[in-house]
């Protein structure tokens, strides 16, 4: 993306949620999208997620540490291929503290990363508003984007409805949620697709999640 006339500046969305845009550059995120291809191999890779329901999200997932699946937390991907979790990386729970302490200062630095959800967005995809209530732990959420720009809505812990506020997250930045905002709903509207910087060599979104499971 070409250089704008003036820089995005960071931004608190609302209490314990703030945005940094442009937090990792160019090299950073080469190297977490090359991570990020290998944890998407199977086994235990890359899979579409269903409700209880008997709906599907449209956008697909993988996790490292604790998997992830309507509405709790197990060691195999008991709602795949059965495979054992592929493990959390000591590097990426350095990134999440840095990540944490850079959004929100040195009360977020000893927040024990441990689960990572790894959510790919092709142009049509989308997330409902929803909240991250299934860990035993109060640390905040760490969210990095990579790739297509998306519109991401952030609203309040009561209600999926208003009030929220729209925030446009781009390849690169960083939003973290803690505090009275670590139970806010949240979701991704909409996918511009076409918008990744080209360098990068990605056709879609990928959006990394780390939360600290309290498990």
């Amino acid at each position: 993306m070409d250089a704008e006339l003036f820089p995005r500046p960071r931004a608190e969305v609302a209490p314990g949620a703030v945005h940094l845009p442009d937090w990792l550059d160019a090299k950073g995120q080469g190297e977490l999208l090359r991570a990020c291809r290998d944890w998407a191999r199977p086994p235990a890779g890359l899979r579409t997620v269903r409700t209880p329901g008997g709906g599907t999200m449209t956008a697909r997932q993988v996790c490292l540490g604790w998997h992830w699946y309507p509405y709790g937390y197990s060691r195999t991907v008991v709602d795949g291929d059965g495979a054992p979790v592929k493990p959390f990386p000591a590097w990426l729970g350095d990134l999440g503290r840095r990540a944490a302490t850079d959004a929100l200062g040195g009360e977020a630095a000893a927040a024990a990363y441990d689960i990572a959800l790894i959510n790919f967005y092709g142009a049509d995809a989308r997330m409902g508003m929803h909240r991250d209530s299934d860990e035993r732990a109060d640390a905040p959420v760490v969210s990095l984007s990579l790739g297509d720009t998306c519109v991401f809505r952030f609203g309040n812990p009561g209600t999926r409805t208003r009030p929220y506020t729209d925030v446009e997250l781009r390849s690169g930045d960083l939003f973290v949620f803690g505090g009275p905002s670590r139970l806010a709903y949240h979701g991704v509207p909409r996918v511009h697709a076409g918008t990744a910087p080209p360098e990068l060599g990605l056709t879609g979104r990928l959006n990394i999640t780390l939360r600290v499971s309290g498990l």
